[in-house]
């Protein structure tokens, strides 16, 4: 790899210079599987929204945040006004956000720009009291300045950021068409103490009949950590290069859904896996989009297929299980779903947020992975409800908080039971006109 033995260099020099011991609170809370596994009184809702940029529900202005106490965010009659008295979140555009098991904590990283590629973390002390820490973490210089994240459920030690350069095409020496390849990061980033703990690249070849073909890895997003935590599952955005014309290819027919596995915590070693079930992409968008669930298997859902989208199922072999098929167009009744962004409630119950053919408007709804079915969450729908670009759902214990709000207008925090799937109305979510509400942490 070009100039692998420079960026070790760098590599070695910037975390030496960026170690830092983090003073905020210990995290007792602990989550393995993102559903939940305790539920904290004292726990911080925190509620972000996004600002128009061009276009209403664009939400390419920026973020803003605030925070209420678990009371308040139950109590309908409390308002909730994230425009005009939030914390705005350093970022060009929508930052990534995630939180801590606990809602004590939130980690950003900006998303592209000037400051793009830089990891934050704030503790959360209600309202619009954000206090950053004294580090702040580039990780652009390894994983560019729009990279995409997600935060392992390891008792928030870590968090895992991906990219892919935009691929090139390579052509052989009659100077035909070869192949489509970028270069893949995987970069692990210590969410306590603020530093890159380790960072890998290489190129992530598919099988050669597929590379002929023009298929290639577009994008990567949404790792998780399998049960045995030797594992990383990170989803795939395909694309495919006409090999006649070596140009992008657009409505190119589909090929089995793909993830890449890397050797945890080395980041080494990565292979493709490929399921017969589903052809959509996995790597969601802004979300995550795969989870260890209580049976020691992984949940992922797929998007962009021509069928709909179908959740997955990876063993703990780390190989796709193609005996297990969920059609959420089966399950719903509808054709063209898509998956906007999900998750794990636990006890196999999940809640998914998606939109299908005949409308652009979301909806919700509550997903049984044993059973495989889905039932729409009874929530006040509205054509302007969209969830395209929604990022945080908190689960804590039984309790699983959303915010739903169409664009430019109010709406509402909503408390979904994820064992009795009881629906409760939360505070009131003040909205201004082009911006929409995208998640809680």
């Amino acid at each position: 790899m070009k100039n692998r033995f420079l960026k070790s260099m760098l590599f070695s020099a910037l975390a030496g210079a960026m170690f830092f011991t983090s003073c905020s609170d210990d995290n007792n809370a602990t989550d393995t599987t993102g559903g939940g596994d305790t539920s904290t009184q004292d726990r911080w809702i925190t509620v972000a929204g996004a600002l128009m940029q061009d276009e209403a529900g664009d939400g390419n202005g920026g973020t803003k945040v605030y925070s209420v106490s678990k009371t308040d965010a139950k109590n309908p009659d409390v308002t909730i006004d994230v425009y005009e008295n939030g914390f705005p979140v350093p970022s060009n555009r929508t930052a990534r956000l995630q939180s801590s098991v606990d809602g004590k904590q939130l980690f950003s990283i900006a998303y592209t720009g000037d400051n793009g590629g830089e990891f934050s973390k704030y503790n959360v002390n209600g309202a619009a009291n954000f206090t950053p820490s004294d580090v702040v973490v580039s990780i652009a210089q390894y994983a560019g300045t729009s990279p995409r994240w997600a935060k392992l459920f390891d008792g928030d030690k870590t968090g895992i950021a991906v990219n892919v350069t935009t691929p090139v095409v390579e052509t052989a020496e009659d100077n035909s068409y070869a192949r489509t390849r970028g270069t893949a990061t995987v970069l692990a980033l210590d969410l306590q103490n603020s530093l890159i703990s380790k960072y890998k690249q290489y190129e992530i070849p598919l099988t050669a009949e597929e590379e002929a073909q023009g298929y290639h890895i577009f994008r990567l997003d949404a790792p998780v950590l399998n049960k045995a935590g030797n594992k990383l599952i990170i989803g795939t955005w395909m694309r495919k290069t006409d090999p006649a014309t070596g140009t992008n290819q657009n409505g190119f027919p589909r090929i089995g859904s793909k993830s890449v596995v890397v050797d945890y915590p080395s980041l080494e070693n990565p292979t493709v896996i490929t399921s017969t079930v589903g052809e959509g992409d996995t790597s969601g968008y802004r979300s995550f989009n795969a989870f260890l669930a209580g049976d020691g298997n992984i949940y992922q859902a797929t998007q962009r297929g021509t069928n709909g989208s179908h959740i997955l199922k990876i063993n703990q072999n780390n190989e796709y299980d193609n005996s297990y098929v969920f059609s959420l167009d089966a399950a719903l009744g509808v054709t063209g779903s898509y998956v906007d962004s999900w998750r794990y409630a636990g006890n196999g119950i999940a809640y998914v947020m998606y939109t299908h053919s005949g409308t652009e408007q979301g909806y919700v709804a509550r997903v049984d992975l044993n059973a495989k079915t889905a039932q729409v969450v009874d929530l006040p729908y509205d054509p302007q409800l969209d969830f395209g670009q929604y990022q945080g759902f908190v689960v804590d214990g039984d309790e699983v908080y959303i915010a739903v709000t169409p664009v430019g207008k109010d709406g509402n925090i909503y408390i979904l039971n994820s064992r009795t799937g009881a629906v409760t109305k939360g505070a009131t979510l003040k909205n201004k006109s082009g911006n929409h509400y995208i998640g809680v942490y």
